[in-house]
């Protein structure tokens, strides 16, 4: 797995000013380009497009200013954005800042049999996560998830 979304994050992050919150640093490859999406939050509000768009034209010179420069010589495309409603939970903060909420979390093994699980978000206590999960007959169990074996989680519009 490639360095720069850690290089990246570590680089702005005390550039980055309240009311603005780094939520995730992602690079992936789409078609054929390289893609840096920074997701970025407000505590209260969300972020508008007018925000992400000054937000954009504030990292981007930070991020030509990184040395040894991490990027490849064919370039990338930057993308400033909010997280949306279903973000991505990486840290610690991001799953206490979640709790009672509806999420998703892949998992690299089993656990219960399941890689998979759709729940409540209970609690989150030394690294392990306790989700509502439902299963047979309209009942539900409690399934407890260590940060270690995610390979995946997000919080989920219910419908």
């Amino acid at each position: 797995m490639s360095e720069i979304p850690k290089i990246v994050e570590a680089f702005i992050l005390p550039h980055l000013t309240a009311p603005y919150e780094l939520v995730d640093v992602e690079w992936e490859k789409m078609g054929g380009d390289m893609i840096l999406s920074i997701l970025v939050d407000k505590e209260t509000g969300g972020v508008s497009i007018d925000e992400t768009a000054e937000l954009s034209e504030i990292i981007s010179p930070l991020l030509d200013t990184i040395k040894p420069d991490p990027f490849p010589k064919e370039g990338y495309l930057l993308e400033v954005a909010s997280p949306g409603v279903e973000r991505p939970l990486k840290k610690a903060e991001h799953f206490e800042k979640s709790i009672g909420e509806n999420v998703f979390v892949s998992t690299y093994h089993k656990i219960e049999s399941e890689k998979e699980f759709i729940g409540e978000l209970l609690k989150f206590e030394d690294g392990v996560l306790t989700v509502n999960v439902a299963v047979k007959n309209n009942k539900t169990k409690q399934i407890e998830i260590p940060m270690s074996a995610i390979a995946k989680a997000q919080t989920m519009v219910k419908f």
